[in-house]
Order: C-alpha cells, then structure tokens, then sequence
C-alpha cells in the first residue's frame, strides 16, 4: 500500500532536490550553524533569497538572533535550539534532525561567501523569470482598459530587474545566451486579418494619408502579404506615382508576391473596400505589434531562464537584447499616438579648474593687447 505523507511528518532531507542550488542553500545554512560568525561575510542575500520556506525560515533565524559566543557555542547547543525555535514560527516542519544534516552536509564552512554568491545568482534567475511570466501574461489580459500602458510599464518593471541584476552580477562583454530564441508565437489571425485588409483598402484609396503614419513598417502586420503590400504601397507614395488597386497589383508582382499562385483577383478583392481613416488602422496594427514583441521578449527571456547553464552575465546580455526590441517599437507608438514624454533635461556638465584653452587664452592675450 503506498504511503501517505503527513504534511506534519519529519521529510525535508528526504525531498529530492529539484535542482543543485538546493545543495548550495544546504551547504551554506550549514556553514551558518556551525560558525555563526561567517554571517558578517555574507552579503547579497535575504531570507527571500532561498528556493524552499524551510530554508528561508533557517537563514531568517540565523541572521535575527544574537550571535553566540564562539567558544560556549562549541560546547553546547543552545544557540542551535533558538535557531530551530525561530525557524518553526515560519516553517512548521523544521527538526533539530534537518539541523544536523545541514551541518554534515557543508563541506567547508569557509566557503560560506561563495555558497552565499550562488544563492544569489539563483535567486536572480528566480526573480527574472517571475519579471518575464508577468510581462507575457499582462499581453494576454483582455480585460485591461489600457493594454499599451499596462504591458509598456511591465516591462519598464522587467527591465528594472534586469538592471538590479546587472549592479550585482556586472555582464561580460561579448557573453550571450547560448539558448536559441524560441520562434514568434502565431497570432491570432481572426481580427487582425480584417483589420489589416481595411487599412490596406484605405490607404489605396487615401494615399496622400501614407506619408502620415510613416512610424508603421511591414514587420507590423501579421501576414506576409500584407506586410508585402504595405510596403508597395509606402514604395509607390514615396515615388509620387499612382495608387490605386492596378498600380498596387503591379508592384506586387513585380516584388514576387504572386509567385505562390495567389491569384491577382485576391489582392483587388484586398484593395477594394476602404473604410474609416488610414491612422486609425495604422495604429491598431502597431499596437497588436507592440503587444507581440511583449509577448516574444518575455518568452526569449523566458528560454533564457529556462537554461541553468547561462550565467546571470549571459542573462542580463540576452535580457537587454530582448528588451531593446520593445524600446525600438515603444517609440514608433509613442510617435503614433503624440504621446513622447518630454526629454529630460540634462545637467550641465561640470566645470573644472584649469588652465585656459587655446581659443580662451588667444582671447585673453588680444583683450589685454587693447587695454
């Protein structure tokens, strides 16, 4: 009959540990026990820090109590019942047994530094992919009033987090992700499609509107053809030549957009029916593109996480070349909708004492020729 384990039962050193960092948390707790002193060389870390509430619970009793004296600290273990007492006020299933396996199971006291620099590394990564899960899920949530904004200041969050692991863990130059990007997610096509096809209609109709939404670029729209008629249309308005849906078929034959047998009808069926205003459609294309980068940037990021052999320098490099992609189309948005905030002014840079330049000086030289 298999066996049931009681949620109160005595099992932490019998959990199979999900990945090394556990050992690590171990090796360092047991570290703090045995000499409670070797807190003072540990930094970088809070109880927060740790993968399991038990482990977290031991460290937030060792760094809240009293340091023992050294030498009554070898004789007896009344500090150690404190630290299990304190523990158990957070993590139920602490045991003096557990206690003891952390203290058998550090190798080297010393290195408790370099336990504490791993546990951090780990916790950054935790912390990332918390960061990347919130952006994808902000792009997902349809009930927001103001989709762009919400998943714009996800990512400002996200990119915070990256930054704070940078300070701590400074990158490498030239350090990537050994992960590969995993492939755009395929958008939904329903709405897009019928959107798409109306802007594209519009514009035909309306070319004079083109040069007005110069901030949307092919890669905004979510069919190939589309993004290849968007980009014979923005051809044509730029060579001031005729639009219409013949001059349209046109170039699209000419750039090979009917090299897979699509029939030309198709694309004047496409071109033939405007409605509302270029920009309006403009910029619901760029704001499903916004909301796709989101989406790819937190799943890249994501991959990255995923890797435990990429570094915490291989992550903040793949993070932030993630990242730049949404700054690059948060800025034809901001360019959309007049919403560029103000350039922040810079400081003045200081002056420093020192001699004249030669232009200062020539100019000293002639003023004092005049006198």
């Amino acid at each position: 009959m298999p066996h049931t384990p009681n949620p109160d039962e005595d099992d932490l050193d019998a959990i199979t540990p999900p990945q090394p960092v556990f050992h690590v948390e171990q090796a360092l707790l047991g570290a703090l026990l045995l000499d409670p002193h070797r807190l003072d060389d540990v930094s970088g870390i809070t109880a927060d820090s740790f993968s399991t509430a038990a482990h977290a619970a031991l460290y937030a009793a060792i760094s809240t109590l009293p340091q023992p004296d050294p030498a009554e600290h070898a004789k007896n273990t009344k500090w150690l019942d404190r630290v299990l007492t304190a523990g158990r006020e957070q993590a139920r299933g602490l045991t003096a047994t557990y206690l003891h396996t952390l203290v058998q199971v550090c190798p080297w006291p010393s290195h408790a530094p370099a336990y504490a620099r791993m546990v951090e590394a780990e916790h950054a990564r935790r912390r990332l992919l918390t960061a990347a899960e919130r952006l994808i899920h902000t792009v997902h949530d349809a009930s927001l009033p103001l989709p762009v904004q919400t998943v714009l200041a996800e990512a400002d969050a996200l990119a915070a987090v990256v930054d704070d692991i940078a300070n701590r863990f400074p990158p490498r130059s030239g350090v990537l992700p050994r992960t590969p990007a995993p492939p755009p997610a395929a958008p939904d096509h329903t709405e897009a499609v019928e959107e798409e096809q109306l802007l594209l209609a519009t514009a035909t109709a309306r070319p004079d509107d083109i040069d007005a939404v110069r901030w949307l670029i092919p890669d905004d729209l979510t069919l190939p053809l589309h993004a290849g008629l968007w980009q014979c249309l923005t051809t044509l308005a730029h060579r001031n030549e005729p639009v219409d849906p013949v001059t349209v078929l046109w170039e699209a034959q000419q750039r090979g957009l009917l090299d897979d047998g699509r029939e030309p009808g198709e694309v004047l069926r496409i071109l033939a029916e405007p409605a509302g205003s270029v920009g309006h459609w403009g910029e619901r294309a760029l704001q499903r593109s916004l909301l796709a980068t989101a989406e790819h940037t937190g799943r890249r990021i994501e991959a990255y996480v995923g890797d435990p052999a990429n570094t915490p320098f291989q992550l903040v490099v793949g993070a932030r070349r993630a990242l730049a992609d949404i700054a690059a189309v948060r800025t034809r948005w901001q360019n959309a909708t007049g919403t560029t905030p103000p350039q922040q002014r810079r400081p003045a840079p200081a002056i420093r004492a020192g001699p004249p330049t030669t232009t200062a000086a020539h100019a000293a030289r002639s003023t004092r020729a005049t006198r």
